[in-house]
């Protein structure tokens, strides 16, 4: 069989259908290539703009490997069709308040975009919005969780396999979700009122104690990130 050109919808479901079964010959895998690199043209228009317009600097996947289409097709009820994240940038900022900026910025600029925000609901732990754009600690905590998926159990960033590593990226996912919010609310209030007359605030939440918990979560993921794969893969060692 020689792939289609020009794929219908149909045979592009088709096709997710029998890489989902596990049905996978050279030809599918030549019609999977041909349409994961369709959307290399709306990646390259949506990166210059977000560039020229907005004078921000993306970074990005011009195509989903087909492994991992295979492995999501495999994972989750949809149809290849409907796949999202096949082509996909991403902006990393500094703070919450920049990241409700952007978005407005964004939606302004692609009036026909879709905007799921995962902040107040996450998955797994993980927070952003969508089209996907995460501060720096969503971003290194996001990051994290992609290594230990690598180095310890490829469930994790999916909310299962190891438990332990489960909930520890779970326990500082919320962390940050509050550093976040100090942080948002103390530049709130020093838009408001003078903190020099708030003792309350100045004691518990001055500048130098928010920033210090960002530091601290920034060394916590790193330290993490170097200690679990290291300790998993001894207990792997002593099973063997």
């Amino acid at each position: 069989m020689v792939p289609a050109l020009n794929p219908s919808k149909n045979q592009i479901d088709r096709l997710g259908d029998r890489l989902r079964k596990g049905s996978i010959y050279d030809d599918d895998l030549r019609l999977l290539d041909s349409y994961r690199r369709s959307f290399t043209e709306a990646y390259e228009l949506v990166i210059g703009q977000i560039r020229n317009q907005l004078n921000l600097e993306p970074t990005g996947r011009p195509a989903k490997s087909t492994t991992s289409i295979i492995d999501k097709l495999q994972r989750e009820s949809i149809r290849l069709s409907q796949m999202q994240d096949i082509a996909g940038c991403r902006i990393v900022v500094a703070d919450l308040l920049t990241q409700d900026e952007v978005v407005e910025r964004l939606t302004d600029l692609f009036d026909r975009a879709t905007i799921v925000d995962r902040r107040e609901d996450p998955s797994h732990g993980y927070r952003a919005v969508h089209v996907q754009i995460r501060t720096l600690l969503q971003h290194l905590w996001a990051e994290l969780s992609e290594k230990l998926s690598d180095s310890v159990d490829s469930a994790i960033k999916y909310g299962h396999g190891d438990k332990e590593v489960v909930a520890i990226l779970s326990v500082i996912s919320q962390r940050i979700r509050d550093q976040e919010l100090a942080e948002s609310r103390h530049v709130g209030m020093m838009a408001s009122h003078d903190l020099e007359e708030d003792d309350e605030y100045r004691e518990g939440m001055s500048l130098p104690v928010i920033m210090g918990g960002r530091v601290a979560i920034v060394r916590m993921l790193d330290a993490i990130g170097e200690v679990i794969p290291r300790v998993r893969g001894s207990r792997d060692d002593l099973s063997d």
